[in-house]
């Protein structure tokens, strides 16, 4: 089972719904038997809460499934547990890498780094900004091309 985790703040806006978004990818390429997803935040603040409202109403219109998503917080075993660590920004990046030392074996990434034409690194956070339809679309970029990227690296 390929393992892949998002990770962003406070796990209730960008990461889970990469997850979902990610979850939903993985079903239509009939790979979900081989590839799973979840999400983490490197903040405790939201710990046991689901996603944001305005993360629920971009997924809903777009029928994508959430069930089952709840915020944690990113451990260490995390690192070890996951093939991919996918950080929503370079801040996210670097908790992550303090958390686990600068050895990461290149598992952390940031999202975006998957899509080198668009010109924005860091998938903005939309708790602060409202901005979720715009953070959709940077999402639902970086998963297909994530998903690719997975598919021909393992071999899928």
């Amino acid at each position: 089972m390929i393992r892949v985790l998002f990770v962003c703040l406070g796990n209730i806006c960008r990461s889970p719904m990469a997850e979902a978004v990610f979850r939903h990818k993985v079903r239509e390429a009939g790979l979900a038997d081989r590839i799973e997803a979840d999400s983490a935040g490197t903040g405790s603040w939201h710990i046991g809460k689901p996603p944001h409202q305005g993360t629920i109403d971009v997924l809903t219109r777009r029928r994508i499934d959430y069930s089952g998503i709840i915020a944690r917080q990113v451990s260490k075993n995390d690192l070890d547990k996951f093939d991919y660590i996918v950080a929503m920004d370079e801040n996210n990046v670097k908790n992550l890498r303090s958390l686990g030392g600068d050895s990461d074996n290149g598992k952390i990434v940031r999202l975006l780094d998957f899509v080198p034409e668009q010109p924005i690194r860091d998938v903005p956070d939309p708790y602060y900004t409202g901005n979720f339809d715009e953070v959709y679309e940077l999402v639902d970029q970086g998963c297909e091309k994530l998903l690719d990227h997975i598919r021909e690296r393992e071999g899928l």
